[in-house]
């Protein structure tokens, strides 16, 4: 990325039974376009007495993109669906005024040790959205835009770019590329993007204005549209962003919104267990955290 403004370095976080990276949001840069928040999570072997078991908990204010290279999570929420997280496919979940969802590990594979590695997003709604009803959907791996050109292999996770148009279910203008190199070369896609550009590495390196950039870092552009930089061979990075919106937001534990007190209420809901709950899920759940650390 020929214009690097801001290098952001994964940073560890707890999510409960799990340690994950944190790449966003950072003191210095709290967005992405409308990306507010980003957890590398993995590579992690988990045994046979182990399990990805992320209780109920709710969201506002948000869509959730969830994105596996390795392993297998079972979706559940509120609204009654049940689905297979498998690598590939997006899980994008739209929060709105609020829903309820739980993460575990299928429970044909309870028994046996599994890989666990991908990527967790949140990408904020804009404001006349914030409090829309809650919807869902899952999109398999077949049916992201995919294509080559050369060496390079191109994947639209989400949004639009390349004048093509993921089937995700956006609600604002942006974007969610994979791209996979298997030689070294020069990569100019500044002219296929727009608004605030991202680049995480996922593994091999990207070089740029004589430095060289190592995975677990996210690399922020001061100009999306002078994106050009050297890829390595055997590497795989993601670029995301978009338009930014006009109004600040505001993130408490899971909570995301442009207004604190709709926050406040959410919060209190919570803590009253008041949100619809999962069928057949309803005893468990995460609390309200004592400590707020996001």
């Amino acid at each position: 990325m020929s214009n690097i403004k801001l290098i952001i370095e994964e940073r560890a976080a707890n999510i409960g039974k799990f340690m994950v990276g944190r790449l966003l949001p950072f003191r210095q840069k709290r967005m992405v376009g409308p990306f507010i928040y980003i957890d590398h999570m993995g590579p992690v072997k988990l045994n046979e007495r182990e399990n990805f078991d992320v209780l109920p908990h709710p969201h506002i204010g948000l869509s959730t993109l969830t994105f596996l290279f390795e392993g297998s999570i079972m979706h559940r929420d509120a609204l009654g669906n049940e689905v297979e997280i498998k690598p590939g496919a997006v899980n994008w979940m739209t929060a709105g005024k609020g829903i309820v969802h739980s993460e575990r590990t299928p429970e044909y594979l309870g028994d046996s040790p599994l890989f666990m590695h991908g990527l967790q997003i949140w990408v904020a709604l804009p404001k006349h959205l914030e409090q829309m009803e809650p919807a869902f959907s899952h999109i398999e791996e077949a049916e992201i835009p995919s294509w080559s050109e050369g060496d390079l292999q191109f994947k639209l996770v989400a949004g639009e770019a390349f004048g093509k148009k993921s089937p995700v279910p956006v609600f604002s203008k942006l974007f969610m590329l994979e791209i996979k190199s298997k030689s070294k070369q020069v990569v100019n896609i500044g002219n296929d993007l727009f608004g605030e550009a991202g680049m995480y590495i996922l593994e091999g390196a990207i070089e740029s204005e004589g430095n060289v950039y190592q995975p677990k870092q996210l690399l922020v552009a001061k100009d999306s549209t002078l994106c050009e930089f050297t890829i390595q061979e055997n590497t795989t990075i993601y670029i995301f962003g978009g338009e930014p919106f006009p109004e600040e937001r505001f993130i408490d534990w899971n909570f995301v919104s442009s207004d604190k007190e709709l926050i406040k209420e959410a919060k209190e809901k919570w803590k009253t267990q008041s949100f619809i709950k999962i069928k057949g899920d309803e005893t468990e759940f995460i609390p309200y955290p004592t400590f707020n650390r996001k």
